[in-house]
């Protein structure tokens, strides 16, 4: 592996450093989740370099796959537009290399699936990743009983593996989930797929506390959260709120029947973001 030290010791920190600031200022926070790619590489692009002036304290970029299988229809369709323009994996982290000139602050954390990753070679990967500003990385498709295909790499590399529990995730799984996870937890609030439905505020409440008695690491509530109030809801007892599909779901609103981004589209999505953020952030006010 190529990755120089300083850029590891970035990739390990930002994150790190984000949640503690949250906590010093006794607030959750936002992350959001887009497609690399989607609807295209500068379309795309503007919505990520535009979300940390909204208020978005941590990005998800997701690494378009052409079988999604943990994916919702808004998140699939997501993928298959931003491969139709021509996104590849290497693009992904071209646009994060873009993302990091402008921003140096802002954790960055990768998602998807191991395949791309397979087939473009896991160190060679790593690797770029870390050179491009990655921060972390979450693979749905490789269980801790495979962490010697990418997780423990990663880890050596100085990248966060942030790994996902869900409600069917008991307490004699849980101590496995949590073997060499970093950065922080994804509690998935809901069984099933992604944008389908959401959880009762009560019932997140207990899976946060429930994460917490067994570990010291943030823990982030996703899955289902498609509103501001939604949001907030989540961002009052955990330490960050997901939001993925609603904002998905706005850029293909945006689109039009030739699947072309209509004028202005970059801008209304990150509007609705900022009143995501806004309501994350007022969460835990009074």
């Amino acid at each position: 592996m190529t990755a120089t030290t300083d850029t590891a010791a970035a990739a390990r920190t930002r994150l790190t450093r984000r949640f503690a600031a949250l906590r010093a200022a006794g607030r959750g926070g936002l992350v959001t989740f887009t497609t690399a790619g989607d609807p295209d590489f500068e379309t795309s692009f503007e919505i990520l370099s535009g979300l940390p002036g909204c208020g978005v304290d941590v990005i998800e970029l997701g690494m378009p796959f052409s079988d999604p299988m943990a994916d919702g229809p808004a998140i699939q369709a997501s993928s298959l537009r931003a491969l139709k323009a021509g996104m590849t994996l290497p693009r992904t982290l071209e646009m994060v290399r873009r993302f990091r000139a402008r921003d140096a602050e802002t954790p960055i954390v990768l998602m998807g699936y191991y395949n791309p990753i397979y087939s473009y070679g896991v160190d060679r990967f790593v690797s770029d990743a870390v050179a491009a500003g990655v921060d972390g990385l979450i693979i749905v498709d490789l269980p801790p009983e495979e962490d010697a295909e990418l997780c423990r790499p990663a880890l050596d590399a100085g990248l966060h593996w942030i790994r996902l529990a869900t409600p069917t995730t008991d307490d004699r799984r849980l101590p496995t989930v949590l073997t060499n996870t970093s950065g922080f937890v994804y509690y998935v609030s809901i069984m099933g797929i992604t944008g389908t439905r959401s959880a009762s505020a009560e019932a997140v409440q207990a899976a946060v506390s429930r994460l917490k008695r067994h570990t010291d690491l943030p823990v982030a509530v996703g899955f289902g959260i498609k509103t501001p109030q939604q949001a907030a809801e989540v961002a009052r007892v955990a330490d960050a709120a997901v939001v993925g599909s609603a904002i998905v779901e706005r850029i293909a609103a945006g689109l039009d029947d030739a699947g072309r981004p209509r004028p202005g589209l970059a801008g209304e999505v990150l509007t609705f973001v900022r009143t995501l953020a806004e309501g994350v952030h007022a969460a835990r006010r009074g």
